[in-house]
């Protein structure tokens, strides 16, 4: 049983991108099918990633030089039609995917199920909105999956801890845009009295963004400040934006410090001084320097 089990997974689990997927059949053609697709190990199932990546760049290249108005007025035409047959053969290659696995549903809702959809909608959103067909450029998220065809996986685990310390933080990160927004909303309706529509603040939207160009030091110039008063106030502001703009980065930076720390440690309970946590090479003690219990199943009392 666990021999067909382990034949059966396609993928590994424990990966950000990654979800264990299993074969409608365990043989005929939709097990065939189901191999190529899913597995990377046969010269057939890596001739088919290959296919499939070499297609994805050529898509996303021609979805570009169609932005291009020199080479869109001389090749729209062949353009738009190789669109068409990427997206032909990319919906067949999502049908197939549903087909072959055992619970289409886990497949569509999974990281690169719904990424092969967003792959295919926007040739067919523009036929109505036009414009939205340059969206096919989100094709080229289907190129992660070079992360298994290359073995690369245990990569995806590595996403997995900038992702888990993202998340970790995202209650400070909130508090840090809150105040951030009350920063721009004050010194936004502040400029709008003190300098009015006659330097550029007609609203207070307008001063809001004025202090969003401001606080981030980019300075576009398109607004400026032309009283005395104005300008001491945006000298406060671009003050306040030194001042703050590396905060976010060192929330991020001590939770991913934090995780990573927790990867390289072990539950391992020294016997002599009850130190519960040790580097995951030890072998002594980081405390007391008494030996380590051999194996990592003994925690002591």
């Amino acid at each position: 049983m666990a021999t067909e089990e382990t034949r059966e997974r396609a993928l590994p689990a424990g990966g950000v991108f990654e979800r264990e997927h299993f074969p409608a059949s365990n043989h005929g053609r939709r097990f065939r099918w189901f191999r190529v697709i899913f597995h990377h190990d046969a010269p057939a199932e890596r001739n088919f990633d290959l296919l499939l990546i070499v297609a994805i760049i050529a898509s996303v290249v021609v979805v570009m030089l169609d932005s291009v108005p020199s080479i869109r007025a001389r090749w729209h035409g062949p353009l738009y039609v190789a669109e068409w047959v990427f997206t032909a053969l990319f919906l067949a290659e999502y049908l197939v995917r549903l087909w072959v696995v055992r619970s289409p549903l886990r497949y569509a809702t999974s990281w690169f199920g719904i990424v092969d959809l967003l792959a295919i909608l926007p040739a067919f959103l523009s036929l109505l909105f036009p414009a939205s067909v340059s969206l096919a450029v989100v094709r080229v998220l289907r190129l992660l999956r070079i992360f298994r065809i290359l073995k690369l996986v245990e990569y995806s685990s590595e996403a997995g801890i900038l992702i888990h310390a993202l998340l970790r933080s995202r209650r400070k990160i909130l508090v840090f845009i809150t105040t951030l927004l009350t920063i721009t909303v004050v010194f936004g309706a502040l400029m709008y009295v003190i300098e009015g529509s006659a330097h550029g603040f007609s609203s207070i939207p307008a001063g809001m963004y004025w202090a969003v160009v401001t606080m981030a030091t980019v300075g576009y110039g398109d607004i400026v400040p032309g009283t005395a008063v104005g300008r001491f106030v945006a000298s406060a502001l671009i003050i306040i934006g030194y001042s703050i703009i590396a905060v976010p980065t060192g929330i991020y930076t001590a939770e991913l410090a934090r995780g990573m720390l927790a990867s390289r440690r072990k539950a391992v309970r020294c016997q002599e001084c009850g130190l519960p946590e040790h580097e995951s090479d030890a072998w002594h003690c980081r405390q007391c320097g008494h030996a380590l219990p051999d194996d990592g199943n003994d925690h002591g009392a």
